[in-house]
């Protein structure tokens, strides 16, 4: 008997499984958003069951019917002789999509359906059936939409993807059923007919691989699936289903006799790597794979590949602007891999960054719509045979450009980096400024911190179009691991846009410390992901190098102290004993961190406090004091902001009543405008010393600070 069957699947799979479906005995075939519907009998359900591999359930339709309240779904669903496919024995659940007509949720909807099931049941077997909506017997299907109910049983009993054969996956994973799609996509089951071998480069838990080889050896997809929706239904037919099941078995051994193709799988993640092999091995297609640990860069061409086959992938997406270095990197090399492979081999890529899908530089021989749960993603096909042999990324010098532009800005930063690794070495120092907007075009500062690279994007004005900007950044991203030689892991990009009051302490992420630069003696805890700022102004190096020099024997005043880095060099340079000031505590924890990578003494101390009012209250007395104020910065607790032009003089002045006989304060800020008041250069000896604390990798950007070196005037 012919019955409606509705097949749900995911957006953008439905002319995959309408082919499928077809396939397996569905007529009448119609498709909706991620929906597909026809008609079959119940073997045809059964081996929906067992063979789609797209499909995410098996809905056996009982009834349709319009309603125009709750009362009318009550009905409607209390007419269907519920008798005839669970017994008052079986826990059942109702799951209910959609609203109206009454239904404001979906949980009041799901109450009307159950409390119909309940009531026809114990009035025809006089008994209630219990609800488990955890793991029930049977799960209904009630589906309203424009006022229409649709009523049916899952008899798959939970979403098809869970093959029963994967228990873990990797960071990223693809859903089977996605997987399936892709491979549809790109043709596999008449490439893999045709003798062709598969790669995935990037394979993480080998969903991919794992769903092409079901395929090539005519696996059914569910054969290891050990719970069905149908187990306990009053319908079901065991016989019919042990010989599908039998079917299937035969067909797998037949299957995997005749299985001639090569398959590999590659990932740089070891735990990830052995979380695919434990998936192939409850498959028992573990023979049928090589899989090795190697990362992308390594991935090119080899003789063993043979002639022809395909590369199938799910790179990562970068959903946020952190991981966008890196997958600069992936995709880049993807696409440059993918030409040193001979003409019949073809590619397969799904991602839902389109950015990142130009990055290849391939010429598409396809593309589909795709949906990974709510994003949407695009399948991108490439064949070898249609990619250009012009300039490109693919060129014997890995890495090269593809525009002037981008060739000038490679050469000036290849040319600034020589010149800074030099003047970086004379410093002693593995932590400065290598590049800062040299080209208009390419608004970028890059800095290095040991074996990392800091890159702030600098907003581009409105006068650049978004796409071009977005393009030079890209571009940029692709170049500075390989001019600088670095893992495009370890680049790490910011965008740096104008910061208002405390914005510039506020979290970017939360990811940890993760590298420590020297300065000299002095080690300094960098990091880079967590903060605008790294937690060392590279600025200010000369200035700490004239503290370091000067400490010998003084005791030292650091206020609006940050990380506490001049305090450090004062330390090392030979202070009696340091002070630092901070309102902020994590900036003090960092401080604190800083002191025991240098192990200082109990003599160097860290206090909280909001720097004038301490000053105000202290009366102690310093050789030395650097006070490095910010342009702005508010004080809940004093309800107070400080504006350093508005307030210099008061801070000065507190500074230099602090200061000991022949003492010395450096005075400096990083407001561009900033103005010192004639009242202080007449009442102290202020030399400017600016131009003398501008190091060799901020020449290009003289105004970065104003420097002051006080002291009390002779006469006074």
């Amino acid at each position: 008997m012919q019955q409606p069957l509705v097949l749900p699947c995911a957006k953008g799979s439905e002319q995959v499984l309408a082919q499928e479906a077809e396939a397996l005995g569905l007529q009448n075939i119609r498709q909706g958003v991620a929906v597909v519907s026809g008609m079959g009998d119940l073997e045809t359900a059964y081996r929906l069951c067992l063979w789609s591999r797209v499909a995410s359930r098996v809905l056996w339709q009982l009834g349709e019917s319009e309603v125009a309240n709750p009362d009318d779904i009550y009905a409607v669903t209390r007419a269907i002789a519920w008798d005839e496919h669970l017994s008052a024995d079986n826990t059942f659940a109702v799951h209910f999509n959609g609203i109206g007509q009454g239904i404001r949720n979906t949980q009041f909807g799901a109450l009307k359906v159950k409390d119909a099931i309940a009531d026809q049941l114990r009035d025809t077997l006089h008994r209630r059936p219990d609800v488990d909506a955890k793991a029930p017997d049977i799960s209904v299907d009630a589906h309203l939409r424009k006022g229409r109910l649709t009523l049916a049983i899952d008899l798959s009993g939970g979403g098809l993807h869970q093959r029963g054969y994967r228990l873990a996956h990797g960071a990223a994973p693809l859903k089977e059923h996605l997987a399936a799609t892709l491979l549809y996509r790109a043709g596999w089951p008449q490439l893999a007919a045709s003798g062709y071998n598969l790669i995935d480069p990037l394979c993480g838990s080998g969903t991919i691989l794992l769903e092409a080889l079901l395929m090539a050896a005519d696996i059914a997809p569910a054969l290891k699936r050990q719970r069905f929706g149908f187990t306990h239904w009053q319908s079901h037919k065991p016989v019919m289903w042990k010989r599908l099941l039998e079917e299937a078995a035969t067909r797998r051994e037949l299957g995997l006799n005749r299985l001639d193709l090569k398959v590999w799988g590659y990932d740089q993640d070891a735990a990830t790597l052995a979380t695919a092999r434990e998936n192939a091995a409850r498959l028992d297609l573990a023979h049928c794979l090589h899989l090795e640990r190697r990362p992308l860069d390594r991935f090119t061409a080899q003789p063993g590949y043979g002639a022809r086959g395909l590369i199938l992938t799910n790179p990562p997406y970068g959903e946020r602007l952190g991981e966008i270095a890196e997958l600069v990197a992936t995709y880049d090399t993807l696409g440059q891999a993918f030409k040193t492979f001979p003409a019949a081999w073809q590619m397969g890529v799904i991602s839902s960054n389109t950015d990142m899908l130009k990055r290849l530089r391939l010429s598409r021989h396809k593309y589909y719509q795709a949906y990974n749960g709510s994003i949407e993603a695009q399948i991108a096909l490439y064949h070898r045979a249609e990619q250009s042999e012009g300039e490109d990324y693919a060129v014997a010098e890995p890495g090269a450009p593809v525009d002037e532009q981008a060739r000038m800005f490679a050469n000036r930063l290849r040319k600034n980096n020589r010149a800074a690794q030099k003047h970086a070495a004379a410093a002693d120092t593995d932590a400065y400024r290598i590049y800062d907007q040299d080209m208009p075009e390419y608004a970028i500062a890059v800095d290095r911190y040991g074996d990392y690279v800091h890159v702030q994007e600098y907003v581009a004005p409105k006068t650049v179009a978004p796409e071009k900007a977005r393009k030079r950044l890209l571009d940029t991203l692709h170049i500075i691991p390989q001019v600088l030689e670095i893992p495009a892991a370890n680049l790490v990009l910011k965008t740096r846009e104008r910061q208002r009051g405390a914005q510039q302490y506020q979290k970017q992420a939360t990811r940890g410390m993760t590298c420590t630069v020297h300065e000299g003696e002095a080690r300094y805890h960098i990091n880079l992901h967590d903060y605008l700022d790294t937690g060392l102004f590279l600025d200010h190096r000369p200035l700490r190098r004239r503290i370091h020099a000067e400490a010998a024997g003084k005791r030292f005043l650091n206020l609006f102290c940050y990380t506490a880095s001049a305090s450090v060099q004062a330390a090392l340079g030979g202070a009696a004993y340091t002070t630092s000031v901070d309102l902020s505590q994590t900036y003090l924890d960092w401080a604190h961190q800083n002191y025991d990578a240098n192990e200082l003494d109990s003599r160097h101390r860290l206090i909280r406090a909001d720097v004038m009012a301490w000053l105000a209250e202290d009366g102690g007395s310093y050789d030395l004091i650097l006070c490095d104020p910010p342009t702005f910065s508010n004080t809940k607790k004093e309800q107070r902001v400080f504006d350093v032009q508005r307030d210099h003089v008061t801070l000065i002045e507190r500074c230099m009543r602090r200061l000991a006989p022949g003492g010395t304060l450096y005075f400096s800020n990083n407001y561009r405008s900033f103005k010192l008041d004639p009242a202080i250069s007449a009442r102290y000896h202020c030399e400017d010393i600016s131009a003398a604390t501008i190091d060799f990798d901020y020449v290009r950007r003289p105004n970065i600070h104003h420097a002051w070196k006080i002291t009390a005037k002779t006469d006074n």
